[in-house]
């Protein structure tokens, strides 16, 4: 039981991931955020607006 609990804990971490990569977000940062904060970390990453692309100013 506890096996599952893990393993969809740690799933959750990665789907934070992903949905904080699509509002131009750290993913990475999510991630281990959302290890500690899983639950709490997805309704933030949800009702936060997208934040705006950045220029690229190397050219």
């Amino acid at each position: 039981m506890k096996d599952q609990f893990v393993v969809g804990w740690g799933t959750l971490a990665l789907i934070n991931a992903g949905l904080a990569q699509g509002k131009n977000r750290s993913g990475l940062n999510w991630f281990f955020l959302s290890l500690f904060l899983s639950p709490i970390a997805t309704l933030i990453i949800v009702v936060w607006e997208k934040l705006p692309e950045q220029k690229d100013l190397s050219q």
